[in-house]
């Protein structure tokens, strides 16, 4: 995961962090006849640590140690991981917005016979960061895209979130204009699972907001910060609370953040109210006055129905008008 700072690059942001996990450099174990070698024509998509060096796995290493190339989201962050282990493959960039004209060249090189590495500024290409397009451009030349497992904010955050749902929906950033961003989170909000979600520190509040003004406030809301870092937190609270605990202290707006809203909780009972044609109706009154997310309100604290549940159809009913 990638997430752009307000202010400074967070390639310097890292670099400070990380350095104090252990200062000296850390030779690749083995580095002259590592266990596992790249093989030719072929791209390796690696995952790197979210910031503490030490996780990055030793299979990891012998591959950034033997490929030809490494393609990297940001040249001067992977230096800090490579500087570390005292790697010294050729890097290039591959980034968001170079990403389509770079499959060709990596493309030419593996064909070439070289062997490639993939790997973004922090945990696994290709989830909210650029890779998917590279690896599906590799894979149509018919050479060999090879997943490299290891860190992943999703399922950091989520392994340490103690969830009640049994099944989660990773939904990445959500959008940044306001009607796109409620209309998506409308679309999920019913959905009987967890959900994920990367922010940057600019728009975390902002965000927070609006999960608390949309979705069900009774919903849990996991707080993941700066994972495997320095100054890493993690706080769960009811949606209502968010907005109050987030603006309690100016440090909790600052980091990468990992969002995990719980699955609603079932009504008393084990059911779930449903939306009869009789609560529609109150709804397309209330709607004449008020605006969706206020009518769905109304409606889920007169009827029982799960205010998500109310919202989504709102919104689906405005639209029609």
């Amino acid at each position: 995961m990638r997430v752009k700072a307000a202010a400074g690059t967070m390639a310097e942001m890292r670099e400070t962090e990380v350095v104090g996990e252990g200062s000296g450099r850390e030779p690749v174990s083995a580095a002259a006849t590592p266990a596992t070698r790249a093989v030719a024509g072929s791209l390796y998509v690696v995952a790197t640590p979210l910031g503490n060096l030490r996780d990055v796995t030793l299979r990891a290493l012998d591959i950034l140690a033997t490929v030809d190339v490494i393609a990297a989201e940001d040249t001067r962050t992977s230096a800090v991981l490579l500087r570390h282990y005292g790697i010294t493959t050729r890097t290039m960039s591959l980034h968001a917005h170079n990403e389509r004209q770079r499959v060709e060249a990596v493309v030419d090189l593996l064909a070439a016979g070289r062997s490639v590495a993939l790997v973004s500024d922090a945990g696994t290409p290709a989830i909210s960061d650029p890779g998917a397009l590279l690896a599906r451009g590799v894979r149509a030349a018919g050479h060999p895209v090879v997943p490299m497992p290891g860190p992943s904010a999703i399922t950091t955050a989520i392994s340490a979130a103690g969830l009640a749902a049994d099944a989660f929906l990773f939904a990445g950033f959500l959008p940044t204009q306001a009607k796109a961003r409620r209309e998506r989170l409308a679309w999920l909000a019913p959905l009987p699972v967890a959900l994920v979600f990367y922010e940057a520190p600019h728009r975390v509040r902002a965000t927070i907001e609006e999960l608390a003004t949309v979705l069900d406030s009774a919903r849990s809301l996991v707080v993941a910060r700066e994972i495997t870092k320095t100054f890493e937190a993690i706080a769960t609270m009811p949606l209502a609370d968010a907005l109050a605990w987030i603006d309690a202290d100016p440090n909790r707006q600052r980091g990468e953040f990992v969002l995990i809203v719980d699955a609603a909780l079932p009504a008393p009972g084990g059911t779930t109210a449903e939306l009869t044609p009789e609560v529609e109706r109150w709804l397309l009154a209330l709607l004449e006055e008020l605006p969706p997310a206020r009518a769905a309100r109304v409606v889920a604290a007169v009827s029982s129905v799960a205010r998500d549940a109310v919202y989504a159809r709102a919104l689906a009913l405005k639209a029609k008008t």
